[in-house]
């Protein structure tokens, strides 16, 4: 294969693989950051080894980073208690987390927020089958 067939040939993969993790409201959105120069240079230089743009590694990189985070098990946990705390709102949760487990956050959240229940124990029934133990509790107990 001719070096520009190859080169045509990863082209339509890279479009592929974009157009399918993009969705219709994911337009590009331009970012301007300061990095160290050192890193600039070595990207650059990654860049041009593999014959692509900064920008396409650099969202790639980024893209990486944030799956490998979102499926780490303290992220989540950090995700669910800052929910649990109301200092996340559910559509941030769904964006971190995605849409299934925001869902199941929000149904242990509606459930932790729900009032106990207040049944009374079953007359009918000795649950301990007779091996049950009072305990006389004092004025210090209670405190």
């Amino acid at each position: 294969m001719c070096k520009l067939c190859a080169y045509a040939e990863t082209v339509i993969t890279l479009c592929a693989e974009y157009a399918h993790r993009m969705s219709a409201s994911d337009d590009p959105r331009r970012v301007h950051f300061q990095s160290p120069e050192y890193l600039v240079d070595r990207l650059d230089a990654i860049a041009e080894l593999f014959d692509k743009d900064r920008t396409d590694l650099l969202v790639e990189a980024i893209r990486e980073y944030i799956e490998n985070t979102a499926d780490s098990e303290t992220f989540q946990e950090l995700v669910a208690t800052k929910y649990y705390d109301d200092q996340l709102a559910f559509e941030t949760v769904k964006q971190l987390v995605g849409a299934e487990t925001a869902q199941r956050l929000r149904l242990l959240k509606a459930d932790l927020e729900d009032e106990p229940l207040d049944l009374a124990a079953p007359d009918d029934v000795d649950v301990y089958d007779g091996d049950a133990t009072a305990v006389e509790t004092t004025a210090d107990d209670e405190q």
